[in-house]
């Protein structure tokens, strides 16, 4: 029973030795009397006691406690993961090319395409993509400025990647992307920095305030300007307005004066008009003449000829009235209102300036 017994735990012990289950996205070398023999799949597969076993890969990660404390785990398994994996290392001091020291800290996405190459080929894949990368990232950053390495991220991503991909495409490893977190210059370095990007603001902001200011004292002197336009524009059009509704006025009176004198052209005698209108002329001006204080009316030797062609016609518009009353029995007040209605327009005139004299 005890020989029993042992022979059914060896056999157990042999039978989970050589079934091997493996999950997926996950490969296994295996090897035959110590040399590779050929790479185990996703599933069941079975090897042959004590002549076929897995080999076995480092592998490397870090890891964060509860309290932010970052440590790297190392070991090493027997099954690859041919998934994306991600490689991150503790940041690194990197001088630039301005004396500078930075610290940057960098992460790296790889792929094992490779299982075979990635187990032979290399003796501890992620740390030896760690030193790789970390070589670089000095290679590159010791090329550039602070300023320029600050501003430059993509850029050295991009020629990490290429040196890194060209460096380990002989360990199976096909290296996705490599970024960098962070970047963080010394204190006083970062004080500086600070007072520049200050400084540049407030420049920024005065700047922007004279922008502002040129820009408001343009637009008010275009308003102003389209201001006294539309003003002048206005004042032009009232003008011309108010220059054609004068000589409209005054063609209209012009009209008028012509019609009244062609009326009294025919109301009166052949060659009378210009003296009666002479003599209304000087029937105007004498009030003008009567204002001052002295009681002597000098007229010159003219007026009595007018004064007497008035009293005349009037005579004679006194008798056309009277022929028109005994005509149509109208009253004379009614004839000499008809008389004035025809536009002829001239006053009354004193008897004692119809005699021809002067007072």
């Amino acid at each position: 029973m005890p020989v029993l017994i042992i022979a059914v735990v060896l056999i157990a012990i042999i039978l989970i030795a050589s079934v091997k289950i493996i999950g997926q996205a996950e490969v296994m070398v295996v090897e035959r009397l110590g040399r590779f023999d050929r790479i185990a799949r996703s599933g069941l597969n079975l090897l042959i006691p004590f002549i076929e076993r897995p080999r076995s890969i480092d592998v490397r990660f870090f890891e964060t406690d509860v309290g932010g404390a970052r440590r790297v785990i190392q070991g090493a398994t027997t099954r690859i993961d041919l998934r994306e994996q991600v490689l991150n290392f503790p940041s690194q001091p990197v001088i630039t090319k301005d004396n500078v020291t930075i610290d940057i800290d960098a992460v790296m996405y790889y792929r094992v395409a490779d299982p075979q190459k990635a187990t032979y080929s290399i003796q501890n894949l992620p740390y030896a993509l760690e030193t790789l990368t970390r070589t670089t990232l000095r290679n590159i950053v010791g090329e550039m400025e602070l300023d320029q390495t600050l501003g430059s991220r993509d850029i050295i991503n991009t020629r990490m990647r290429e040196v890194i991909e060209e460096a380990s495409i002989g360990w199976g490893v096909d290296v996705t992307r490599v970024e960098l977190q962070s970047i963080e210059p010394p204190r006083d370095i970062q004080q500086s920095m600070e007072l520049q990007m200050r400084a540049e603001r407030e420049r920024r902001a005065a700047v922007t305030n004279a922008e502002a200011g040129k820009r408001a004292a343009i637009l008010e002197s275009e308003g102003q300007r389209e201001s006294q336009v539309r003003k002048a524009e206005g004042e032009r059009d009232a003008s011309v307005l108010r220059a054609q509704g004068m000589a409209e006025a005054r063609l209209a009176i012009a009209n008028a004066e012509a019609e009244a004198i062609v009326r009294i052209s025919a109301a009166l005698p052949e060659g009378q008009a210009a003296m009666y209108l002479l003599g209304l002329k000087y029937l105007e001006a004498l009030p003008l003449l009567t204002q001052g204080k002295g009681s002597t009316i000098f007229l010159p030797a003219e007026a009595s000829g007018v004064m007497g062609a008035l009293g005349g016609l009037r005579e004679l518009l006194n008798a056309t009235s009277r022929n028109n009353d005994s005509a149509g029995d109208v009253p004379r007040s009614a004839g000499t209102r008809s008389a004035a209605s025809t536009g002829l327009g001239y006053p009354d005139v004193p008897k004692s300036l119809t005699d021809g004299g002067t007072t």
